[in-house]
């Protein structure tokens, strides 16, 4: 695909922007008005979220569904075998990005990463499809596998020892993480892509939101 195809996609953000006043007091408070906003606009899932690690491989990315928010952080589920596991347990630090594009926002959160109490994770998975539960014994997130069909022996198998809807316990090498906010930008696109950004920063005062350049 040449450059100029992919130049002929630039989109005119036209919001009318987005000012300090209109800010809640703390971040989180901020993050639920703008995602119950986003979810009322039938944004498809619109608690995904990227999220970027750092780990002895380099950076690296994905997407995870946010299934938490409280005032001490943003929580996701995952295995901590995985990639993004393994990167948090040499180093706590990641980002969260939320890409509404339809609304013409982002948010943005920088902050460290530490997991969720064994309970409250068993809570959650008790809460799981049955398929989901089974999913998190028969796969070794980001591991090589030889085939699909490897993948489909090893669901049958643990379907098999597990029949019964209720009975499928936590793995241990599956729980949640709660990300600490530390800084949390709200980014509202304008015309000729003079942008507003705001960014609560954390001190140890509380909050200060500052107004980055675009």
């Amino acid at each position: 695909m040449d450059d100029e195809t992919l130049a002929s996609w630039r989109h005119e953000y036209t919001s009318v922007g987005l000012s300090e006043h209109q800010l809640a007091g703390d971040p989180i408070t901020q993050f639920g008005i703008w995602l119950a906003q986003a979810q009322e606009a039938g944004i498809w899932e619109p608690n995904a979220m990227v999220v970027s690690t750092a780990g002895a491989a380099g950076p690296s990315s994905r997407m995870v569904l946010l299934k938490g928010v409280t005032p001490e952080g943003f929580a996701f589920y995952t295995n901590y075998e995985s990639r993004k596991g393994e990167d948090l347990a040499t180093d706590d630090r990641c980002s969260l990005l939320f890409p509404w594009h339809p609304l013409e926002r982002q948010v943005r959160i920088d902050g460290l990463a530490v997991r969720t109490d064994p309970a409250e994770s068993d809570a959650y998975f008790a809460r799981r499809p049955r398929g989901a539960q089974l999913g998190a014994w028969a796969s070794h997130q980001s591991r090589v596998v030889a085939s699909r069909e490897v993948l489909d022996a090893a669901y049958a198998a643990v379907s098999a020892r597990w029949p019964h809807p209720g009975a499928v316990p936590r793995p241990d090498y599956w729980g949640g993480y709660r990300v600490r906010p530390e800084q949390v930008e709200f980014w509202q696109g304008r015309s000729s892509r003079m942008h507003d950004r705001l960014r609560y920063r954390r001190t140890r005062d509380g909050w200060v939101v500052e107004r980055l350049a675009p």
